[in-house]
């Protein structure tokens, strides 16, 4: 019997901190030698003249989500699995729904079944819009007990969103919990008060998405939401930073010592809101929130993330095709922007382009782009140390990448359920040409290898990372009180 399960052999194994060329022996599943060389083992991998990376971790994906009309998002765990395996991810972090007037165990109990069904690694965030006592003092705890460590909240959105005092009485139960809160920073008032005005004037097309929410309403929204969370002393990590005006909000937090940490996604640093302005309708296919900004805006952004201030590249992947009876044009293409859904799909494309525009182009290091794409989300969402690093003892989550393949984005490649990719014809400089998830090679060449069911739920217990510091206002515990 061989020793190893799985060899890959001749590689340069770049992890968070440094890149060595040595073989990786895989058994049961989990990395077990990392040595100049590996023998005697039953399969192997040749990785001569490519990178062995951790496999992404994905901590901001809307996957098969249903919604309170009984229609699902059209990206269902498998097509999302074939997505990321394509795009060097084997690990996310989706999200539960919650809706106004109902609890969350139920919806739940429904994710966990759909998660299931797919290949990819999972865990959950749960979405928080109706903050009831039986939600926080009675379901959340038995979320918390199943695993699930991480509570999402809206600031904007009117059937999401969460006052002041909500979203307090969120961060105080996370804090009892041991969870960590994700918000998407953005002021619902003014927003709103922009759109009234917009529409009045009529200003209706997919590019006036951008007017309804420039960065200023980002930016105090984010300051607000570090605040009150300071207030209670509990970790929070802002979702989808899009401008340097939110990031350096964040970086004030940070240099007091609070817990707070800034994702981005590649949308940010490649996508601007001149896209939304294509003529018919086009402009549709690159609507988000935040909205994309401006060029000059992404090197603000790069600059953050090399001052580790934005210190996750997620996707937000949340893909609404361009066509059909549930995607952007389902109100009609002379809709407003306002019936227009919201999100871009980008699980295969994260990688690429964050390897492209940022390592190849020479603006962040390949250290850098393991901590910002697999190590850190893992760390901060408590995956680690059983994903995001290659390090004996854990999980054999890998891609080999080839630096120098040179490759046009296009739909096909995406694998994805979505009728189109906002990236179409953008070429990237390095792409992953195999995927191996637990040992498992899923994906080689385009080609996803991997059994629909085969994804494992990953369970979160409590970890130090996201405890809370211990300051308090007066030193009053008014979340323990």
């Amino acid at each position: 019997m061989a020793e190893y399960d799985l060899a890959v052999r001749g590689g340069v194994v770049a992890g968070p901190f440094g890149a060595a060329r040595c073989d990786v022996g895989v058994r049961d599943g989990r990395i077990v030698a990392l040595a100049e060389r590996v023998t005697d083992a039953a399969r192997v991998v040749e990785a001569d003249g490519l990178l062995v990376l951790p496999g992404g971790v994905d901590a901001h994906c809307h996957i098969e989500e249903p919604a309170p009309d009984g229609t699902v998002h059209e990206e269902t765990f498998v097509s999302a699995s074939c997505s990321a395996f394509a795009g060097g991810t084997t690990s996310v972090v989706c999200f539960v729904p919650q809706w106004k007037g109902q609890g969350v165990l139920g919806r739940y109990e429904d994710y966990r079944r759909r998660g299931a069904g797919g290949m990819l690694d999972h865990a959950f965030h749960q979405i928080i819009t109706d903050p009831t006592d039986a939600v926080l003092e009675d379901e959340v705890p038995r979320l918390v007990a199943d695993g699930v460590r991480s509570l999402k909240v809206f600031l904007t959105y009117d059937t999401l969103r969460l006052d002041d005092a909500e979203y307090l009485r969120v961060l105080a139960t996370a804090r009892r919990h041991g969870c960590l809160v994700a918000v998407h920073c953005e002021n619902d008032s003014a927003i709103g008060w922009r759109i009234d005005a917009l529409l009045r004037a009529g200003l209706s097309a997919p590019k006036h998405h951008a007017w309804a929410r420039p960065p200023v309403v980002e930016r105090e929204a984010t300051h607000r939401a570090i605040a009150l969370a300071e207030l209670v002393d509990q970790p929070i990590q802002v979702f989808h930073v899009s401008c340097a005006e939110a990031a350096e909000e964040i970086a004030r937090a940070q240099a007091r010592g609070v817990k707070v940490w800034g994702e981005t996604c590649p949308q940010y640093l490649t996508l601007t809101a001149a896209d939304m302005d294509r003529p018919d309708f086009e402009g549709a296919k690159f609507m988000c929130s935040p909205a994309p900004r401006d060029e000059e805006e992404h090197g603000r952004v790069w600059d953050m993330i090399r001052r580790g201030v934005l210190d996750v590249v997620s996707s937000d992947h949340c893909g609404f095709s361009y066509g059909g009876d549930a995607g952007k044009a389902r109100a009609g293409r002379d809709a407003p922007f306002t019936a227009v859904p919201n999100g871009i799909p980008g699980l295969a494309a994260r990688l690429p382009i964050l390897f492209s525009e940022g390592v190849s182009k020479g603006r962040i290091t390949l250290e850098q782009f393991v901590r910002l794409s697999a190590t850190n989300p893992a760390r901060l969402y408590g995956l680690g140390p059983r994903k995001g690093a290659i390090a004996v003892g854990a999980d054999a989550d890998l891609a080999l990448w080839d630096q120098n393949k040179r490759v046009t984005l296009t739909n096909a490649l995406m694998r994805h359920a979505i009728d189109y990719t906002p990236y179409e014809g953008m070429e990237v400089t390095g792409w992953p040409v195999a995927t191996i998830r637990r040992g498992e090679v899923v994906m080689r060449d385009g080609a996803v290898e991997a059994e629909p069911g085969t994804g494992r739920f990953l369970p979160r217990g409590p970890y130090d990372f996201i405890k809370p510091r211990g300051v308090l206002p007066n030193n009053f515990d008014a979340a323990g009180a």
